[in-house]
């Protein structure tokens, strides 16, 4: 099998960089034992935990609540077949209590689907992957 030498693995550090330049994911969870995908807006907390806003009547807002779940999000260029892929996995809790750091962390976040008093969901990262791929030409140096 080929391996294409475009592809780099990125760091922790890194991901979580990446992730803090986008507004919008995708999370992944079990909903009437099938899995679901779910666009969602979110960020990244100083602490490295994602917050994500989800409308609160929905059926995510209930299946996101303590459990595992899968998080994806990218920034790809189709026309020159680059960018990037992040993705986490980590457990997933309802955010009951006010954040200790007060409203202003999420004070401008909103659901993707435009709920104005979205629910947040605290996502802790207990594994976090992702890839770089370079434009060609561009191989990255293994060693």
């Amino acid at each position: 099998m080929d391996r294409d030498d475009r592809v780099e693995p990125l760091s922790e550090a890194e991901c979580l960089r990446l992730l803090s330049t986008v507004p919008v994911g995708r999370v992944v969870y079990t909903e009437h034992a099938l899995p679901a995908v779910l666009p969602v807006s979110f960020e990244v907390a100083p602490d490295g935990r994602l917050l994500l806003a989800v409308r609160r009547d929905s059926t995510a807002a209930r299946g996101l609540d303590g459990t595992v779940v899968a998080f994806q999000a990218d920034r790809l260029d189709p026309a020159t077949r680059t960018g990037w892929s992040v993705l986490v996995h980590g457990r997933a809790d309802v955010v009951r209590e006010p954040e200790p750091a007060g409203p202003t962390l999420h004070a401008g976040l909103r659901a993707w689907a435009g709920d104005p008093d979205p629910l947040f969901v605290a996502l802790v990262p207990e594994l976090v992957s992702g890839r770089h791929l370079r434009p060609a030409g561009h191989a990255v140096q293994r060693s």
